[in-house]
């Protein structure tokens, strides 16, 4: 198992809290630590499950998910494990990181009286992201093991990378260095060329700086091919589940290679001049897709990318 959550069991602690300051310490569950800790719903998959083999957790911000997959991809990779259940889940609408949000200024201020237009990525009028709670998970195997029980194959994973911008805490690098050295370091260790990228499900936060951050990586990594292909934000739709997005984010990459539909930007109205690729605005669009690039970028500089291509025997 590879787990991924950005802040782990906050709604136990947050509990845990209130009890110790009402009631007394003499009053908190005895099962509050072992329940917040982040790891703890991977040993919650590990008992379900009977998995005995290696049980990792991952936390790397908004980068978790997709650090997750990758990270069970090397399992598989150097003969550690045949099949890794890989993802991510967050829970954390609680008033400590809404207010934390806040005070960041993270979060949409606009859109109070419409919650269902605020999350959009890419458009001029964006202010922040909408959080979302959930859980995403795949079950990666090796070839060989798919075969041999007759597997439904979805997609393979080709490569992975991840750096660190060593920037700023929340901010984004202005000169995107961090989530370029990221995508090349994924293609490379797939054997792909940018060229050969079909689709791009970004990052797409709907903050301000995130989305221009990621636009300029993508143009400078990928040149006038940047113009020919679709990018989207599928957190228009699901808004930003942290450690959890990114696992959801490779779901629907493995999804847009085995039905070749692409998923759409919503809520895209105004133009932003400097956002200027095709983010498949408001409608879903059927194409062929054959490889696919997803992109995560956290707070703390963590970029995280993952390559999916499809299987061909």
């Amino acid at each position: 198992v590879v787990f991924g959550t950005a802040i782990g069991g906050i709604d136990r602690v947050d509990e845990g809290i209130c009890v110790l300051r009402t009631a007394g310490y003499h009053k908190v569950n005895p099962f509050v630590v072992p329940t917040s800790i982040p790891n703890f719903s991977a040993f919650m998959i590990t008992k379900q499950f009977q998995c005995q083999g290696p049980n990792t957790t991952i936390t790397t911000a908004c980068a978790t998910g997709t650090q997750a997959v990758g990270e069970a991809m090397e399992l598989i990779r150097h003969n550690r494990a045949d099949i890794v259940i890989a993802g991510g889940a967050e829970a954390l609408i609680k008033d400590f990181s809404i207010a934390g949000f806040c005070a960041m200024r993270a979060l949409p201020v606009n859109f109070n009286d419409a919650p269902e237009a605020a999350s959009r990525p890419f458009d001029s009028k964006r202010e922040g992201f909408l959080f979302s709670e959930g859980s995403g998970f795949l079950v990666l195997e090796s070839l060989d093991h798919a075969l041999a029980r007759g597997a439904n194959i979805y997609a393979e994973i080709a490569g992975h990378a991840a750096s660190s911008d060593a920037y700023h805490m929340a901010a984004p690098d202005p000169d995107a260095a961090g989530p370029v050295r990221a995508m090349r370091w994924a293609l490379k260790d797939a054997g792909i060329r940018p060229d050969q990228v079909d689709y791009i499900n970004a990052h797409g936060t709907s903050t301000p700086l995130n989305d221009e951050s990621e636009t300029r990586a993508i143009k400078t990594l990928f040149g006038e091919h940047a113009y020919k292909m679709p990018v989207s934000s599928t957190k228009s739709m699901l808004g930003h589940a942290m450690g959890a997005s990114g696992a959801l984010e490779a779901i629907v990459c493995a999804m847009t290679i085995h039905t070749g539909w692409i998923a759409p930007t919503i809520n895209y109205e105004y133009p932003d001049p400097e956002c200027d690729l095709d983010y498949v605005p408001n409608k879903p669009r059927q194409a062929k897709v054959d490889v696919t690039l997803s992109n995560s970028f956290g707070l703390g500089g963590q970029n995280a990318c993952l390559i999916l291509k499809r299987y061909k025997e």
